[in-house]
């Protein structure tokens, strides 16, 4: 059965990361509910906190025990007393292919594994452009990267007419980049309105160490599993709060996935996405 734990906090983030905590658990790992939102109230009165249901399960612990009871069955056989000598070659033959099912499974997560999409993005963008935005771009953030100690490259693309595709490049840019994005989002919004300010207003996307195509890789996968659970347990998954583009994402991913819809609530920057199961689209 499906386990939930019930807490409350002055947010509904706060309530969702109690639960994290006493639960020991990610939030990949887990679906939430809204139950009550939190109200400020008047002057302090008539508040309330918000509730969230927490809900998890061993759905991954059934599927991993499932292959490991065919291999505790064939061990008894060989421990009979009668024929002791004719059980010693066939415990052998058994080892033997036993090692060789461990070995491709590496193999196959290998491939997954790295994700070396860096140098296509740059194929793709063409070569760099050095027009009157391209080089208001690169003036803000020359000196904005000086302010925060940084010597990273500036590339500058322009994919297609109105939109400019910023590239960072160098070492140890995780400063730049942030928990989740949150540094790489604010220098894109600064750069966007110091270039915009002018007049002419064009579309400013930038990036660093393949940050984005990473992120949206990692959003991707989260939408299928959430997706797969909706599914499941036919009830509504409340994602956490995303930006413009990481909602697109998920909307993207789970358009064409049999009985989910998703729609977006709230406001920015808490606004959310939130998966639903869907009888009609089933």
């Amino acid at each position: 059965m499906r386990e939930f734990i019930d807490v409350t906090g002055k947010t509904e983030d706060e309530a969702i990361s109690k639960a994290l905590a006493q639960l020991g658990l990610d939030r990949d790992d887990v679906s939430v509910e809204i139950l009550e939102r939190a109200k400020s109230g008047f002057l302090g009165l008539g508040s309330c906190p918000a509730k969230v249901r927490v809900s998890y399960g061993p759905e991954e612990e059934e599927e991993v025990s499932a292959p490991a009871a065919p291999s505790a069955k064939p061990e008894p056989k060989p421990a009979s007393k009668p024929q002791p000598k004719s059980e010693q070659p066939r415990k052998v033959p058994e080892r033997k292919p036993e090692k060789k099912a461990e070995r491709p499974a590496p193999k196959q997560e290998r491939p997954a594994a790295p994700a070396e999409p860096k140098p296509a993005p740059v194929r793709k963008l063409g070569t760099e452009v050095d027009d009157e935005k391209a080089q208001a771009i690169k003036k803000f953030l020359t000196g904005l990267l000086a302010q925060m100690e940084s010597s990273a490259e500036i590339k500058v693309y322009q994919p297609e007419k109105g939109r400019y595709k910023v590239i960072l490049e160098g070492k140890g840019l995780g400063a730049l980049i942030g928990r989740r994005g949150e540094t790489l989002d604010a220098i894109q919004q600064l750069t966007s309105y110091a270039v915009n300010r002018t007049g002419g207003r064009v579309r400013v996307q930038l990036d660093a160490e393949g940050y984005r195509e990473k992120r949206e890789q990692s959003l991707q996968h989260l939408a299928r599993k959430v997706a797969a659970k909706v599914v499941r347990y036919r009830r509504s998954v409340t994602l956490e709060p995303m930006n413009a583009y990481e909602r697109h994402v998920i909307h993207t991913a789970l358009q064409d996935v049999p009985g989910v819809t998703t729609y977006s609530t709230g406001v920015d920057p808490n606004r959310r996405v939130i998966v639903a199961y869907d009888r009609d689209k089933h």
